[in-house]
């Protein structure tokens, strides 16, 4: 029998003057409003019967366009520095459309929060995506304009810029396994994905520091990979494994490289060139989304489902359940030893080509208003982070996943991640035992 988490009695170590303080939203799961802006991927994906759990849509979600000062008024109560969302494309291409940002980051600054927004967060206008999306050299370049676009109207109150989120995971549940949308299911043939999403980061890493941007980072996802055992071929496995996650979108970013085999598969006459634009002047710093390990090994004959995912058995690994850990409501372990192996081994493989670190998203799905397990997860978590910034790694922020429950993308709203809880039918704003404890943390990290 697994035992349950529980949150450590003493107070949190004390972070280093000028951390960053935070949480996170994404603009598709908590703004509603489809009626402002045009269509995205999602909107698409979600119409299709079977792709998103009770057939839920993010046409209303949590009415945030609607409700952002109500919501602004609950990021300033907890006491953060920062508010971590992102900007929907499809809405800034809609007439009107930068019109709630703008207001969005007016209320934020008068309430002494820092804006801090994301400019793709995975809902690609439907347009661009018939246009060929991802799979097209040319999305990057539309990117690059659209960055301008709000760093012009922006710019004079944002001051810290994330170009994307998680393109990872954008790469293998939306494009190689049909998992999220657009649903493709082009398993290695997605690469040319990965390649001009990162091109797409350097393009508008380039625009925004022509609009005077200074404090530019990117939020890749990144988790240890353990193998399933010593045996060769699990290791071997594993290795590949945390090449397609981790490597595959760290290295181009920090080494200028891909990784070996991997640069001669991605699309283009130039992929040199187009690393020099991903790699050289465009992180100030370097944001990671962490979750949880994975522990992966040798390929099996069959597809096999894990987390809700459908592996195909023709992949070269397969993921196994890593046991001994608590488990969150999606099933995943909760492992904050993890993080500090994760920051540690990162320092260790780039060096001082890895720029100061934020951790942009971690969180955990809990049901509750009483969600002791969600302080017992964060509080470990901080204090893993805590020991990698006395290893040495040079950690400047924490931004949590995530202000209120949302539209979880497939799961639609059966899996909760807020530190305030939403009521769908109402729309009532509460906050959780979660927002409380995190509140007076903070308090006791500046008394």
């Amino acid at each position: 029998m697994i035992a349950a988490m529980a949150s450590s009695t003493d107070p949190l170590p004390q972070f280093p003057p000028g951390f960053l303080w935070g949480v996170s939203t994404a603009a598709h799961q908590i703004e509603g409003a489809v009626q402002g802006r045009l269509p995205s991927v999602w909107d698409a994906f979600s119409a299709e019967p079977g792709r998103i759990r009770d057939g839920a849509t993010a046409e209303v979600a949590c009415d945030h366009v609607a409700r952002y000062r109500e919501d602004v008024a609950l990021v300033r109560d907890l006491g953060v520095d920062a508010y971590r969302f992102s900007v929907s494309w499809p809405r800034v291409l809609a007439p009107g459309g930068l019109d709630f940002y703008d207001r969005l980051v007016d209320e934020l600054c008068a309430q002494g929060v820092r804006p801090v927004p994301t400019l793709f967060h995975w809902d690609l206008p439907l347009a661009v995506e018939e246009a060929g999306g991802w799979l097209e050299r040319d999305t990057a370049s539309r990117f690059a304009a659209y960055a301008a676009t709000v760093a012009e109207r922006l710019g004079d109150r944002v001051t810290k810029w994330i170009t994307l989120n998680e393109p990872a995971e954008h790469t293998l549940l939306g494009h190689a396994l049909g998992e999220h949308a657009p649903g493709r299911k082009l398993l290695f043939d997605a690469l040319p994905v990965a390649h001009h999403q990162l091109l797409a980061h350097g393009l508008a890493a380039g625009a925004l520091r022509a609009a005077g941007a200074d404090d530019i980072g990117i939020a890749n996802s990144h988790g240890p990979t353990w193998p399933a055992s010593a045996e060769p071929a699990d290791a071997e496995a594993a290795d590949l494994y945390d090449i397609i996650l981790n490597r595959l979108f760290s290295d181009p970013l920090l080494l200028g490289r891909y990784p070996d085999g991997f640069g001669d598969l991605m699309p283009g006459g130039d992929v040199e060139a187009d690393l020099k634009v991903i790699s050289e002047g465009t992180l100030d710093w370097y944001g990671i989304n962490y979750y949880q390990p994975t522990k992966a090994g040798a390929p099996r004959a069959e597809d096999a489902e894990f987390s809700g995912v459908t592996l195909p058995a023709e992949l070269p690994f397969s993921l196994r359940r890593i046991e001994g850990y608590p488990v969150t409501d999606f099933g995943w372990p909760v492992v904050p030893e993890a993080l500090t192996e994760l920051l540690t081994s990162l320092r260790d493989r780039y060096g001082d080509r890895l720029p100061p670190v934020v951790i942009t998203e971690n969180g955990c799905a809990y049901e509750g208003l009483d969600d002791q397990e969600r302080i017992a997860y964060l509080d470990g978590h901080l204090r893993a982070l805590h020991r990698a910034w006395e290893a040495g790694v040079d950690v400047r922020g924490y931004f949590v996943w995530s202000l209120m429950d949302n539209f979880e993308w497939a799961e639609g709203y059966t899996k909760r991640f807020g530190l305030v809880h939403v009521d769908y039918a109402t729309q009532a704003r509460t906050p959780k035992a979660s927002y409380g404890w995190l509140r007076d943390a903070l308090r006791a990290q500046r008394a």
